[in-house]
């Protein structure tokens, strides 16, 4: 069977090549970079500082939330596919709730820690100003409201807006994941038609306190198909095409969101494109997940698939072990990251935006997450060989007894 029937027989019908399907190894590609998408993700929330300005987004259409929420669907895939094609729906349908279940309390926690950070902030410094930079006030105006808003996710500061996203992308997981094992090409026409159809009716999921989620699910969940479908195609054995034409499209694609994003006005001359190139440059829309946001991701996913050494490649050097410890603990850094940013704003802040307490604060912050992904993987080892070892006398036990 060639590459492109194989190709086009999983698009279409959901199957990979005949035969049993490949043993999966975990691919420390999604560990680098959902490790670096989370330290740049730390930086971007603490917008001013001097390192912000080299960030991903000031030179493209993307940035680190869209790549985070691809490489969801695809850990997601790995994490439960598999399970439900053995187990069934309903027990795959249980793990999950039990994740998504560990993400609320993981989100309310950031909360109450965050606001706590910022209540002490303004007592200290007696500046009231902190309460206002992340949206905050309506906690502190009228707490039993805002508390029962915040527990419903009806009431999201700034910066604590991606797991809310995550917990009900992750909900609906099962669901895309049996439109995706019939049709990976038929669920993505339907993902793309609500996204659309959202847009046209102007669908949001409610936040009392704006205009509606920063992150619109309605639209975002096309970006957790697109994982979820190379999830699959991974399962199922399926390799990426040796295509140099579309190798070159993305790579061009690339240099014309670089020239559209550090240029001013239209730098190619071309009347029909001014009010284009305005619109990027001042920031390709988020919310509802702008086309040139979902090709810019998928353009670097193509050449991440085609060019990155798959398995364990990427961790021969220090500096993709240190981002891969980092990924292995997405959550956990992810809260810690978001309460560290939050901090880091109100040093920089009392500091003057000096340059120095600036490189110190993203310093200081990126190595606490990297330690925290170093000490989570070396605890993490010590309690797997601990049960292990608990394990191996009553074995051992049984052994004798037969």
């Amino acid at each position: 069977m060639t590459q492109a029937h194989s190709l086009s027989r999983f698009l279409f019908l959901g199957r990979g090549p005949d035969g049993a399907p490949p043993r999966l190894e975990r691919d420390a590609r999604i560990d680098v970079i959902r490790g670096l998408a989370l330290l740049i993700i730390f930086i971007n929330h603490m917008p001013g500082n001097v390192i912000s300005a080299y960030m991903p987004h000031n030179f493209g259409f993307s940035d680190a939330a869209d790549a985070f929420v691809l490489l969801a669907g695809v850990s997601a895939t790995l994490a439960y596919g598999g399970l439900i094609e053995r187990r069934g729906l309903g027990v795959g349908a249980l793990k999950i709730g039990a994740r998504v279940w560990t993400l609320y309390i993981a989100h309310i926690a950031v909360f109450i820690i965050v606001c706590g950070v910022v209540a002490a902030a303004v007592t200290r410094t007696q500046n009231p100003l902190y309460v206002e930079a992340i949206n905050i006030q309506p906690f502190f105006r009228d707490t039993f409201d805002a508390l029962v808003d915040a527990l419903t996710l009806r009431y999201q500061p700034s910066y604590l807006d991606i797991l809310p996203l995550y917990i009900v992308l992750l909900a609906l997981f099962p669901l895309i994941f049996l439109a995706v094992r019939i049709s990976p090409a038929g669920a993505l026409v339907v993902s793309l038609a609500v996204w659309q159809a959202a847009l046209a009716l102007g669908l949001n999921f409610t936040n009392v306190h704006a205009a509606g989620w920063f992150f619109n699910p309605f639209a975002w969940q096309v970006v957790f198909t697109l994982g979820i479908i190379l999830g699959c195609a991974a399962r199922r054995g399926i390799a990426a095409p040796r295509l140099l034409w579309l190798d070159a499209a993305a790579i061009l694609f690339l240099v014309l969101a670089y020239v559209a994003k550090t240029s001013f006005g239209n730098p190619l001359g071309i009347a029909m494109l001014n009010e284009w190139f305005d619109s990027v440059q001042l920031g390709s829309d988020k919310t509802n997940l702008a086309w040139s946001r979902l090709l810019h991701v998928l353009a670097l996913a193509w050449l991440a698939i085609r060019w990155l050494p798959a398995g364990e490649g990427l961790l021969r050097r220090a500096i993709g072990r240190g981002l891969a410890v980092v990924g292995r603990h997405s959550l956990d850094v992810f809260c810690a990251g978001t309460v560290l940013a939050i901090i880091g704003q109100i040093v920089m802040a009392e500091t003057g935006f000096a340059l120095g307490p600036q490189l110190l604060v993203c310093l200081v912050g990126i190595t606490l997450l990297i330690g925290l992904g170093m000490f989570l993987t070396w605890y993490q080892s010590i309690t797997l060989s601990g049960a292990t070892d608990a394990r191996a006398p009553s074995r051992r036990a049984s052994a004798s007894l037969h």
